[in-house]
C-alpha cells in the first residue's frame, strides 16, 4: 500500500510532487493502478477536487494517464507543454512607436559580425569531421582564461536558455524541488513546469538572493538545484556582491547536493564584476555566460564551465542530437574575443547601457518610485495596477513587458522596462511610465 503517512504539503501541489518522487524513484512503477481519487482523497483527509488538481497537474506533465473507467496509471513523462509565461511576454506584440519589452540588445551597439565570418570561414584548421572536439580549442582557451574558477569541464551550446535547458534535463527529475529567484526569467519557469520540477522561489535584494529565505528554502525543501543570475538579474537588476557570494556558500555547504546554476546571460555588457559561487563550490557551482547580448543573438552561443558531472553529461546526451555547436561560429566568436576593435565596441555599449538605465532608474527614484536593482538592461518598476500600466504606456505609444509572468509568489505588481533601445536621455519616458504606474485617481489627483 502506498505511504500517504509521509505526505506533509497535501496541497494539490504538494500531493502531486509527492507522487512526482514516488514515480522517479520507483516506488510507484510504470503501469501501477493509482487508487480512485475519493479514495485518496478520504485517506488524505481533503476534497477529492484537491486530489483531481494534483492528478491534472501530474498528467500534464506525462507521468500519469487515465484510462477511463479502467483507472488512472502511471506512465513514463513525456512533457510537451506550450512556453506559457514566456508568450504573455512576448504574444500580442503591436507595432509600437517605442518598444521596451524584449529584453534584447542594440542592434546598433553589437560589433559587425560580417568581417568576424569572413575570417572564421578561411580558417584552415575548421574540419568537417563528426570526430572533433565540440569545443573549438581555441575558444575554450580564451574563454578558460578568464573564468571565474578553475572549471572541471567545459563546453559551448547554443546560447545560455540551451545550456540552461541541457544542464537541467540531466539533474532535476519530476517532483524534485529547485530553487529560483522570485522574479526570474519566465522561460526558466515555463522549462521547470516541462521537467515536472517543483519551483521553490526565493526574494532577491540589491544583491540577490535574500540569505534569510534561501536559508529557510534549503532547511525546508532540500532542493536538488537552485539556479541564480549572479549580476544583470532579470527582471531586477541585482548583481552579487562578495559579502552576499560569500554569505549564500556558507548556507550551501550545509546542504551538499544542491546544484548551483549559475545563468551570467548578460555576458560582457554586465557592469558588475564577475563574481561566482564557484570560488567556493567548485565541485557543485555550473556557470553558464552568454554572448547573444554582447556579440549578437544570431550567434547562439554560450559557455558553460563547473562541475564535471552535470555538463559531461549534459554534452554526452548531445551526441545523440545536434552533436556540436557550429565551429564556424564558435570560430567568428573567438575573433571577436581577440579583435581589440570589437572588444572597444562591446565596452562601449556596456557605458551606453549603464547610461541608459541610471538615467531611467534616477528618474524614476526622483518620481517617487522604488525602482532597485543596478546592472544590466532591463529595469523592474513597481506599479499600482499593471493592466492599467500596460495600457496607458500602449496609448502612448510604448510597449513594455507585464511583471506577472516573472513572478512566481509576490504579490505586487510590477513593469519590466528594457532600456537598450532608449536615448541617453529619456525624459519623455521617465513621465510616461511615472503616470502609468500611478492609479488612475492618483493620476488625476496630480
Amino acid at each position: 500500500m502506498f505511504a500517504w503517512s509521509r505526505l506533509e504539503d497535501r496541497s494539490a501541489r504538494g500531493i502531486a510532487a509527492f507522487v512526482g518522487r514516488a514515480i522517479r524513484d520507483g516506488t510507484l512503477p510504470v503501469g501501477t493502478r493509482l487508487a480512485p481519487v475519493r479514495a485518496i482523497a478520504r485517506e488524505l483527509g481533503v476534497s477529492p477536487t484537491t486530489v483531481s488538481d494534483a492528478w491534472r497537474e501530474l498528467a500534464r506533465n506525462g507521468a500519469i494517464e487515465s484510462h477511463g473507467r479502467n483507472g488512472t496509471y502511471v506512465r513514463l513523462p513525456d512533457p510537451v507543454l506550450a512556453p506559457r509565461r514566456y508568450r504573455q511576454v512576448t504574444d500580442g506584440r503591436a507595432e509600437f512607436e517605442l518598444d521596451l519589452s524584449t529584453g534584447t540588445p542594440d542592434p546598433a551597439l553589437l560589433p559587425p559580425l560580417a568581417p568576424a565570418l569572413a575570417r572564421a570561414a578561411t580558417r584552415g584548421d575548421l574540419t568537417t569531421s563528426y570526430a572533433d572536439d565540440p569545443v573549438l580549442p581555441e575558444l575554450g582557451d580564451i574563454l578558460r582564461e578568464d573564468w571565474p574558477f578553475p572549471p572541471e569541464s567545459f563546453a559551448v551550446f547554443d546560447g545560455a536558455m540551451d545550456a540552461l535547458d541541457r544542464v537541467l534535463r540531466e539533474t532535476v527529475r519530476i517532483g524534485d524541488r529547485v530553487v529560483v529567484e522570485d522574479p526570474t526569467f519566465p522561460p526558466l519557469l515555463d522549462l521547470l513546469d516541462v521537467l515536472g520540477a517543483v519551483v521553490v522561489p526565493v526574494g532577491v535584494d540589491e544583491c540577490g538572493l535574500r540569505p534569510d529565505e534561501f536559508a529557510t528554502a534549503l532547511r525546508d525543501a532540500d532542493p536538488v538545484a537552485v539556479i541564480v543570475q549572479p549580476r544583470a538579474q532579470n527582471p531586477s537588476g541585482a548583481a552579487f556582491d562578495p559579502e552576499r557570494v560569500d554569505a549564500l556558500a556558507r548556507l550551501l555547504r550545509s546542504s551538499p547536493r544542491t546544484l548551483v546554476v549559475e545563468d551570467d546571460h548578460a555576458g560582457a555588457i554586465a557592469s558588475e564584476p564577475r563574481l561566482s559561487l564557484g570560488a567556493h563550490l567548485v565541485d557543485r557551482t555550473v556557470t553558464i555566460l552568454g554572448f547573444s547580448k554582447s556579440h549578437g543573438p544570431d550567434l547562439r552561443l554560450a559557455a558553460i564551465g563547473g562541475a564535471s558531472g552535470p555538463i559531461d553529461a549534459a554534452a554526452t546526451r548531445r551526441q545523440l542530437g545536434p552533436g556540436w555547436s557550429s565551429r564556424l561560429l564558435q570560430a567568428a566568436l573567438a575573433e571577436l574575443l581577440v579583435d581589440a576593435h570589437a572588444s572597444d565596441q562591446v565596452a562601449t555599449a556596456r557605458s551606453r547601457y549603464a547610461r541608459r538605465r541610471l538615467h531611467l532608474v534616477d528618474g524614476l527614484r526622483k518620481r517617487g518610485l522604488a525602482v532597485s536593482g543596478r546592472d544590466g538592461i532591463n529595469v523592474w518598476v513597481p506599479v499600482d495596477d499593471e493592466q492599467h500600466a500596460l495600457v496607458a504606456l500602449a496609448a502612448r505609444g510604448i510597449a513594455v513587458a507585464p511583471g506577472t509572468p516573472f513572478r512566481v509568489v509576490d504579490p505586487r505588481h510590477h513593469i519590466r522596462v528594457t532600456v537598450a533601445s532608449l536615448s541617453d536621455s529619456a525624459a519623455d519616458v521617465v513621465d510616461a511610465i511615472d503616470r502609468a504606474a500611478r492609479r488612475p485617481d492618483a493620476v488625476r489627483r496630480a
